[in-house]
């Protein structure tokens, strides 16, 4: 495959009520059936008049600016001082929703289009009828990663091509049958344009030519595609943010035990991964002898024949007042651990004769 990357120069400052598809056609006469198009999504917000006015500066502008913000976010997902990371009603995670001051006058905000992937349909479908162009389309916008710096264009929009290449059930040159690999092809392709738009040169517009033969005679599911489902989300939320939301939880265990018992070596997890953070004397000990627990049953009001295992506490001494609050803090971190383990307990007192100061029915 050989790739040609070219700029569309001349487009010029894009308002309200535009006509892309013109704009582009004319900047561009020497476009063919099988580009694709990349379309920085700022040109396409200003056409649809996907801008709000703001104070050029002070207070009120800030103020302005978090409004507008708040109606863009469908879920905060990281706060770190002014940064906030969100998703938005799109489905996109990015921060500050996308919305962008830079190259746009200091009264105007731009946001992202209100449905790229119809952005993209509109735009495709319009030069195919007023100018017989058979091409796909993508709607870039530039993002973040996580646990990497620095930026790159990412599609938010497509019409005319899959936004991925699935490569499951395909056997490599040695034999062996791919389980997992999907190419986000279309944010490669959007990166890849961006070589050629950048950020202060005023290109607006990049075709990626070569990578297609034909566009597809559908547009398809678009840009939706790349979109991860919340429930394959393991990272749905920044640390501070999942700690928060896992100490709410917490408040509101259920207060008993699991209806079968506990994986011992689940328990010992949990009970290290607390062993760091809790107060000098405290001792958390995983008891899973039948005797034991028979004994318990016997001795302690409210234990629960079916309870699989024991975790036992015992405070520094000589205790003071101090000590216990500390202690009884303990136990809930203990508990909360457990609880992200999948791990319900119930907290008793002590066994009759124990030195610990309480006890955990897991």
């Amino acid at each position: 495959m050989k790739l040609e990357i070219l700029p569309v120069l001349g487009i010029g400052d894009v308002t309200e009520g535009d006509d892309l598809a013109a704009l582009i056609a004319t900047a561009a006469p020497w476009l063919r059936d099988g580009d694709v198009l990349v379309v920085t999504s700022k040109i396409v917000s200003k056409a649809e008049g996907r801008l709000v006015d703001v104070p050029a500066d002070g207070p009120e502008r800030l103020a302005a600016r978090d409004e507008v913000l708040a109606a863009e976010t469908a879920r905060v997902v990281a706060n770190r001082g002014t940064t906030r990371i969100v998703q938005t009603h799109h489905g996109f995670v990015m921060a500050t929703a996308g919305i962008d001051a830079s190259n746009v006058d200091k009264t105007r905000l731009v946001l992202l289009p209100k449905d790229p992937d119809a952005s993209a349909r509109a735009l495709r479908a319009a030069l195919h009828d007023h100018y017989h162009l058979d091409v796909a389309v993508i709607i870039s916008d530039t993002m973040g990663r996580p646990w990497r710096n620095g930026l790159t264009d990412v599609a938010l929009g497509v019409a005319g091509m899959p936004a991925i290449r699935d490569h499951r059930g395909e056997i490599d040159p040695y034999g062996n049958e791919l389980q997992l690999t999907q190419m986000a092809v279309v944010d490669e392709l959007a990166g890849a344009a961006e070589l050629i738009k950048g950020k202060r040169d005023q290109v607006p517009v990049a075709v990626v030519r070569g990578y297609l033969g034909v566009a597809r005679s559908t547009d398809g599911e678009g840009a939706r595609a790349l979109i991860r489902d919340a429930a394959l989300d393991l990272f749905s939320l920044g640390t501070a943010e999942a700690r928060a939301a896992g100490l709410r939880e917490a408040a509101v265990l259920a207060d008993g035990p699991g209806p079968a018992p506990a994986d011992p070596a689940v328990v010992d997890r949990a009970i290290a991964a607390v062993a760091e953070v809790v107060a000098p004397g405290t001792v958390f000990t995983h008891v899973t002898d039948d005797e034991v627990r028979a004994g318990l049953v016997a001795t302690v009001p409210g234990w629960p024949e079916q309870a699989g295992g024991l975790a036992l506490g015992a405070p520094p001494a000589p205790v003071d007042q101090a000590d216990l609050v500390r202690f009884g803090a303990d136990l809930q971190r203990l508990r909360t651990a457990l609880a992200a383990e999948g791990v319900s307990s119930a907290l008793l007192p002590p066994p009759a004769g124990s030195t610990a100061s309480a006890a955990l029915a897991l």
